[in-house]
């Protein structure tokens, strides 16, 4: 497992193994890390939910708790998805080896290093993204004493978390350890979130590098034969017409795999997302047509923005499938099949048949991932929020 785990997975592993999720660490410790860093954030959720015990729960105080313990929550069901699949990433990982070994063609391994880079980029990308956000959510929570430090005020401002939560104890005398305590949910859910979500897009693109070794097989096998007819052609055109539709096979089912292990949580994830974009969306607007509130406001704006951005990068990466996949029936179709030999012919046609058939990423025949899908979930949140600020009005 060495080399594809240490050539493409080495970033996944190290945000893995932050939030104890890494599939082949199973020692004890390990999981004690698990229980501690799962309970700081359920237990973060449940002091946000306390509130409601404390306070008079209008529409706008259960608005203001919800838009966050919402998405909050969302951290937790991913959390709980990964670790109860761990065994499926693992073969997922083993299998993707397995094809590594298997390359012969430097073409062909040319191909799955690009998409395997690809995705290393991808991954350095958006942890970068994850140390920005949460560096303006920590310096959001800590500006106001550093302003008393800088300032050197002889008066001493009351000390508040910026979040709505409720401890049961004096806020003010234990606040920084109660702002360690969201400060440290925070960084953990957020980069479970990024974590879990650039494995499975590391996987994916992988996939989308089987579909176009699938169609350079193709392509390649026929223009071979159209160059040079022989019998030794004949037969190398055949077996590499067969081993480009097992490989776009075993993409597919890779594909289908992975969905249907994870098919409840990516159900629920919809949900959460939908919910939290159209509560976070309509706080905005509360938050600037109201007593405005700068530190409400970032932390609303932050939180659309990535619930926006992480919508689009799930459906962007479905619509990335969609298309490898579409590639290799226009492969099949563009080469010059119909010189090649009868049972040759057969062997295209079974692949454009199957073109007949759209494939993507299904989650519970209701959402196929796709840039249309990021669409509609975007227009449901919107349609979401101007129900709630009609009913406001």
């Amino acid at each position: 497992m060495s080399s594809v785990m240490d050539r493409y997975f080495s970033l996944n592993r190290t945000l893995l193994l932050i939030v104890g999720l890494w599939p082949y660490q199973k020692s004890k410790f390990a999981r004690l890390y698990l229980f501690c860093c799962f309970s700081i954030v359920a237990t973060f959720i449940l002091f946000q939910l306390t509130t409601f015990m404390t306070s008079k729960c209008t529409a706008d105080h259960i608005i203001k708790i919800c838009s966050l313990s919402v998405g909050i929550i969302g951290f937790l069901i991913k959390y709980n998805s990964f670790y109860v699949n761990c065994d499926t990433i693992k073969y997922l990982m083993e299998q993707f080896q397995r094809i590594h070994n298997d390359l012969k063609d430097n073409n062909e391994i040319a191909i799955l290093e690009r998409y395997g880079n690809l995705a290393k980029r991808y991954t350095i990308l958006y942890t970068v993204g994850l140390c920005c956000c949460l560096s303006i959510i920590i310096s959001v929570q800590l500006w106001p004493d550093f302003i008393d430090i800088i300032s050197s005020a002889n008066e001493s401002r009351p000390r508040r978390l910026k979040i709505s939560t409720e401890y049961f104890i004096d806020e003010e005398k234990y606040y920084y350890m109660l702002l360690l305590h969201v400060n440290v949910a925070l960084c953990i859910g957020l980069t479970v979130v990024v974590a879990t979500g650039t494995m499975l897009l590391t996987h994916l693109q992988h996939t989308c590098g089987m579909f176009k070794i699938a169609s350079y097989r193709i392509k390649n096998a026929i223009e071979i034969y159209v160059q040079s007819i022989s019998l030794k052609n004949k037969n190398f055109v055949y077996v590499s017409l067969i081993d480009g539709i097992h490989i776009h096979q075993k993409a597919m089912m890779f594909s289908e795999y992975l969905v249907s292990k994870f098919e409840m949580t990516f159900m629920s994830l919809i949900v959460v997302g939908v919910l939290t974009l159209s509560l976070n969306t309509f706080r905005f607007f509360q938050i600037l047509t109201s007593k405005f509130n700068i530190e409400d406001l970032l932390l609303s704006t932050i939180t659309i923005c990535f619930c926006l951005v992480y919508m689009f990068l799930c459906n962007f990466i479905g619509q990335e499938i969609i298309d490898h996949c579409d590639y290799v029936f226009v492969a099949a179709y563009e080469v010059q099949w119909y010189i090649t030999p009868l049972y040759i012919q057969k062997l295209i046609l079974f692949l454009l048949l199957r073109g007949n058939k759209s494939f993507g990423l299904n989650v519970g025949g209701l959402f196929v991932a796709s840039l249309q899908c990021f669409a509609m979930l975007a227009n449901a949140s919107l349609s979401y929020f101007i129900f709630m600020y009609s009913i406001r009005k």
